[in-house]
Formats: structure tokens, sequence, C-alpha cells
């Protein structure tokens, strides 16, 4: 049996920190700060909020509660997803929501990427680490003997067979990386703002493990963002045009956290997602208005277009030429800057870009008239989500 939620739950409120190397805050408080200001932003009291999806590892839904002055909390849950997780959380949220288990669901991400990946001469220590789960243990069973120990070195694995098999060349990757970089220069908050980029300089930039340069990867952030859902009815009471939750799912490529293993290689989560959220919502890819694709690294987005249904196999480095991806084009994509240049918020921050839009709301970086717009996640070595959505009418 398939609950079919479209249209039942809507974002209402939205927050983030700005994205910086080094906080003054600590994780809590970032998070504590986000959600606050997410939740008057959707014009609530904290004592509204019955629901509360924090993010693994770095603060509970106790702590968040007691903090922020929620008296009762009906509904939580953590969802372990990497990067998919934001977006897999809109689905749970939703879900509460139409079953009737929280009136209002609070989903909130914060982390130190920058500061507590690694020592830093330019940071206090962090007494908060980052507990990177299943993926840190695959590594350091399977790949760290061969001398495999960062994200983009596993990352190299399939994504030097994506470039093998269809042909992909750096200046195919290099346009994901201008047109984000492009967009960021638009965005107040974005970490790359006033860091222009060319060609030239992308082709520049140190190999880091084949196929990826430096300025294929995304950024390393301090950062926290929120956003807050509830009823659709209950939506259109609140100050800001509602944005509709109206499709999602979630998938697992299959061994989700082990890569040389898996029988089709190329085959994400978002594989098995992307067809079961667009039937939800009962809209077709290209009805998109824009994108909001998880940016880890350029090529992963390629993978990710595809998967989604965007164009075919193979089909991605000619659908982003030409400005297809830029603002003007017909997909504007990560129009804030995305991970690659605003900041690396696990991706909250591309649902908070694409309410910013579905509100009208997003300034010199606004896609006119927009009415839907798809937000993918990924996380670890393929776990994939989307959440599409659409300003209510």
């Amino acid at each position: 049996m398939t609950v079919n939620v479209c249209g039942e739950a809507a974002i209402v409120g939205i927050a983030e920190t700005d994205y910086v190397r080094g906080a003054t805050l600590t994780v809590p408080e970032m998070i504590l700060q986000a959600s606050m200001a997410a939740i008057r932003d959707a014009g609530l009291k904290p004592s509204d909020i019955d629901g509360v999806i924090p993010p693994p590892g770095f603060i509970s839904t106790e702590e968040i509660a007691a903090n922020l002055g929620m008296p009762e909390v009906r509904y939580s849950i953590t969802v372990h997803m990497g990067g998919a997780s934001p977006t897999a959380s809109l689905q749970s949220a939703a879900m509460a929501i139409f079953a009737g288990f929280a009136e209002a669901v609070l989903v909130t991400l914060g982390w130190n990427g920058y500061s507590a990946l690694r020592p830093r001469p330019d940071t206090k220590p962090s007494r908060r680490k980052i507990d990177l789960g299943p993926v840190l243990e695959t590594s350091r069973n399977f790949y760290s003997p061969y001398g495999l120990r960062s994200a983009a070195q596993w990352y190299s694995l399939y994504l030097q067979r994506y470039v093998d098999l269809y042909g992909v060349e750096p200046a195919d990757a290099a346009e994901i990386a201008l047109a984000c970089r492009e967009h960021a220069q638009l965005n107040d908050k974005a970490q790359m703002r006033g860091r222009p980029m060319t060609l030239d300089d992308y082709l520049d930039s140190p190999p880091i493990a084949g196929p990826l340069r430096k300025l294929d990867c995304c950024l390393e952030t301090d950062c926290a963002a929120a956003v807050v859902l509830t009823s659709a009815e209950r939506a259109r009471d609140l100050p800001h045009t509602p944005v509709l939750y109206l499709g999602g799912a979630e998938g697992h490529p299959y061994p989700a956290d082990e890569i040389t293993n898996r029988p089709e290689l190329l085959r994400l989560g978002l594989d098995f997602a992307s067809p079961r959220a667009f039937a939800m919502a009962d809209v077709l890819p290209s009805d998109m208005d824009f994108l909001g694709v998880y940016d880890c690294f350029t090529y992963v987005v390629m993978m990710e277009l595809e998967a989604l249904g965007m164009c075919e196999r193979g089909g991605a480095k000619d659908f982003i030429k030409d400005g297809n991806i830029r603002l003007g084009g017909s997909y504007p994509m990560n129009t804030h800057g995305g991970l690659l240049s605003q900041g690396h918020c696990w991706g909250l921050n591309h649902l908070v870009e694409a309410t910013r839009q579905l509100r009208h709301e997003a300034g010199a970086a606004q896609v006119p008239g927009c009415e839907l717009g798809v937000v993918t996640g990924y996380g670890d070595l393929g776990d994939g989500s989307l959440a599409i959505l659409g300003r209510d009418r």
C-alpha cells in the first residue's frame, strides 16, 4: 500500500546562519539560532512545535526542546542518510503531519564541517567531533589499507567509471562549478561571494583523485539551517505563501556503504527514488522550473540529473551546456551557489533556497514566475532522496 501525502504538508518557515570557515558559535548554538529564526519566520512560537527532526550526532531533540521552550514534543526521528538526510526528513515530516502525529515539525541541521574535519590553525578545537558512522567503518576495513581515506577518493571509484563510460570531459564538469559560482555572486551569505571563477581557474585547480579537481569538490563549512512544516490548511493562515510538499522518496544502492561489490556500480539510490516521487506529485521532470541538486562533486550532479530523468544516461554533459542550468536558462540549478559555492549544510540550504524561490523572495537570483522545483539529497556513497515542491495557488 502506498500512502500519498501530495499537498498535505507545506514548508512555512526557513532560516540559515552565515556560511563560514571557523564559526564563533558551537554547533548546538548555530542549530538553535537557525531553528528559532525559522520558527519566527513561520509566524509561530516554539510552543507551537510538536515535532523535531534533528541531525544525527550534533544535538538531540531533548536539547532543542529544552533550550527553545517546546513543552510537548510528540514526534521525533533522526534520519541517518548523510547528505540525503534533510531532504528525506521532509518525507518523514509530511507523513507525521498527515497521520496526525504532529502539527508542526522542525527539521534542522548544523555542523562544523570546516572546524572539526581536521586540525585547523585558524579555529579553536571542537569538543563535538563528526561521526561518519558506517561509511567510516567501511573505509577503515576496506579502503584505508589501500590509501583511500577521503570522500573524494571513495567517490572516484565510480566517478572515473562514469567518465570513461560516457566520454565526459573536464570542461563538461566545469560548467556545473561555473554555474554555481556565478549564482553565488548574487547571494549575500555565500561563502564564495566575491570570488568569481573562470574556466581557466577550474582547469588549473590541482587534481585530488581522478577525475576530481579541487574545484569539482564542495566546500567545508561551519553553518546551520532549519525549516518548519505544518499542514497545508494551517499554512494558509501563516505569513508566507505556503510551499507545498508534493512528492518525495528515498532510495538506497546495494550494498549501501560499499562500492566495489555493487552489481550495478552506477545505479544510485536516486534511481530508485525518483520515479516514485514524480508519480506521487503527478508531474514530470520536464515540468520543473528550477533544480536544487546536491552538489558534493560536479560529476555526482551529472549522475543525479540523469537519475532524476532530466536527461538520458550519459546525457548530462549535453543537458548542462549552453547556459541551460544558469539563471536565464531552461532549468536554473542551485541558484544560491550550492555546496560548491554557497556552503555545505548537507543540502538543507538547498531546501531553504527552493522555498525562497517558490515564495518569489529570491531577489536577484529569482527564477521568474516559478511554480515547481525539485531538490535532491545525496548521502554517504549513493543514498538518495528528493522532494518535489510547489507554490500554493
